[in-house]
């Protein structure tokens, strides 16, 4: 880095036993509790002609008109192993208002293979209970297991050699709010991701892979790689809306988590120099947000601007990586298709998977 001044350290306080926030909407005990974890069928574990009486998490929902003119009630269903679109024939306005998105509903119907996929015809549809309703089916990660993700990053960004980019990681983990917001939002809505926690699982798993890199690549700068995979997706605590069903903000929508996550990192500069009576090389912050603005790669997928630095075009194919890998898993893991070595036909990615012969000899 330019300069050979060492700024002032700015003192991690950070504890790694970080408390995520996470509150449970409802605690069922006892034998209550028992029945439903034992009962319980996830969305993940569904097949055709499956009798359904359980509680998800509803959201997206819509009221449509048939070709008919009859109107039917549309709603995806979710619990922590997937999702399930949901129609209940012949509904009315009363059903449509019985629920809000992000509401514990009661559903009771049976599941159909339906060009490839597994959705459920409702019979019924209404507000759970809260004695229904156990948080553990919702949650893909315990507050355990972000805490130990949140020790990760910690770790990770302690070892960053270079005083400047070490302040600047230090300034966010001091950030409280920031944490609690980035220990619980999703890294996406519907396939990146998408769950409580799933934001900071994503960015330590990229972490993991930019240390592996480091060595491999002498003119890779360590420090700047690692700290762009930390920020690279941080205007995401505020883009999306996580506290029952995962969407868009108005701020998320307008102006996106690229633009938000730079304006986040502007706020930050202001406190480093504040704390440490420095400031970062006008050329290292250029680097930051150009790896920010740049990380999708491509114009069509939402980059303003194409990878021009060695650690942006290196962050991009990590980044990428991480979320192929992670949505692969999730598919064949996901799959309906159970009696075959093919998955069903993807249609965002324009193809099947092969899980493996093995998969259909498990069975």
């Amino acid at each position: 880095m330019p300069g050979n001044k060492q700024p002032a350290p700015i003192s991690l306080l950070v504890d790694l036993r970080y408390d995520s926030g996470f509150q449970p909407f409802v605690r069922p005990r006892g034998e209550l509790r028992k029945y439903f974890m034992a009962s319980r069928r996830f969305v993940s574990q569904l097949a055709h002609q499956e009798a359904i009486e359980q509680v998800f998490l509803a959201s997206d929902k819509q009221l449509r008109p048939n070709r008919n003119g009859n109107l039917y009630l549309q709603v995806d269903l979710s619990d922590r192993s997937g999702t399930i679109n949901a129609r209940m024939w012949n509904a009315s306005e009363n059903d449509y208002r019985a629920f809000e998105n992000g509401d514990y509903v009661y559903v009771e119907g049976t599941t159909q293979l339906f060009q490839g996929t597994i959705q459920l015809i409702a019979t019924s549809i209404r507000g759970a209970q809260a004695n229904e309703v156990a948080s553990d089916d919702f949650m893909t990660l315990g507050s355990k297991q972000i805490d130990q993700l949140v020790g990760r990053l910690s770790a990770h960004l302690r070892k960053i050699r270079d005083p400047q980019l070490r302040n600047l990681a230090e300034c966010f983990l001091l950030d409280e709010e920031f944490m609690r917001k980035f220990s619980r939002a999703p890294a996406g809505v519907k396939n990146h991701h998408a769950y409580v926690g799933g934001l900071i699982d994503h960015v330590v798993s990229l972490m993991d892979l930019c240390a592996r890199v480091e060595g491999l690549y002498p003119s890779l700068n360590p420090d700047l790689l690692m700290i762009g995979a930390f920020m690279h997706d941080i205007g995401k605590i505020d883009e999306l809306t996580y506290e029952r069903a995962l969407a868009y903000s108005d701020e998320g929508q307008l102006i996106g988590h690229l633009v938000m996550a730079v304006g986040m990192l502007d706020k930050k500069l202001k406190e480093v120099e504040r704390l440490s009576n420095e400031h970062i090389s006008e050329e290292v912050v250029l680097r930051i947000k150009h790896m920010i603005v740049s990380h999708h790669g491509q114009y069509e997928y939402g980059s303003p601007k194409l990878p021009m630095t060695i650690e942006a075009v290196a962050l991009h194919q990590l980044d990428n990586l991480d979320a192929k890998i992670h949505s692969f898993e999730q598919i064949m893991r996901d799959d309906p298709n159970v009696e075959s070595g093919w998955t069903t036909y993807n249609q965002s990615l324009g193809r099947k998977l092969f899980k493996g012969l093995r998969a259909q000899d498990d069975e």
